[in-house]
């Protein structure tokens, strides 16, 4: 039986997918939430295997924010994002916030059953208007990027977000600011960065500073 936590502010749509999912014998809605925040509180306290999250909620978190923090406390949890959008804009942020899938509110009851059963099973699920062929390059993109640092690599970015100095870097890592700089150079050229501020925003998004 797969736990689904479904998080939508309009009340009709909402029972609508209540309505829909509870027709497969193999989904228990466990909950039903209409903000951001009730959503972090609902998924902390039953524990579902897999939140269907609308983006747009005009109170409190968003979609995106409310799946981060989620995926904070709960690394095996599922995500999909439910949305309007089908703007390449919307789904690089729904790869960079790292959900398991992303599909549209005009999508058939067939499709999000399957999205469900995909993310469940450890795959990705993202069907909007953009070729497959564009985002599976764009989550290829994505998690080459993430692994692409060394550990002293992600460190030093880590220490950089934190405000440190590379004199202090230096000493906390026990090599020599130099070699700080020599690491921060080649992390702006594997990564295609211009600027330090670049390198930051970089590890903000794909959270360096919870290492």
């Amino acid at each position: 039986m797969i736990k689904v936590l479904i998080v939508d502010d309009h009340v009709l749509i909402r029972k609508g997918l209540v309505l829909l999912l509870e027709s497969y014998n193999d989904i228990q809605i466990i909950g039903e939430a209409s903000t951001g925040d009730e959503a972090i509180l609902l998924a902390e306290r039953h524990n579902p295997d897999v939140v269907l999250m609308d983006i747009s909620m005009p109170q409190g978190l968003n979609g995106f924010d409310a799946a981060e923090e989620i995926m904070k406390w709960n690394k095996k949890l599922k995500i999909i994002l439910l949305s309007m959008y089908d703007e390449e804009v919307y789904v690089q942020k729904a790869i960079k916030v790292n959900v398991h899938g992303y599909i549209l509110k005009k999508s058939q009851g067939g499709e999000l059953y399957n999205s469900i059963r995909t993310v469940h099973n450890g795959e990705r699920y993202y069907k909007v208007g953009i070729p497959n062929n564009q985002i599976e390059h764009m989550l290829k993109k994505q998690n080459t990027q993430t692994s692409v640092l060394s550990i002293r690599e992600r460190e030093i970015v880590r220490l950089t977000i934190l405000g440190f100095t590379n004199k202090q870097i230096s000493g906390k890592l026990i090599i020599s600011p130099k070699t700080v700089e020599n690491h921060k150079a080649n992390i702006m050229k594997k990564l295609d960065l211009k600027d330090k501020s670049d390198m930051i925003q970089y590890g903000i998004n794909n959270k360096y500073i919870e290492m």
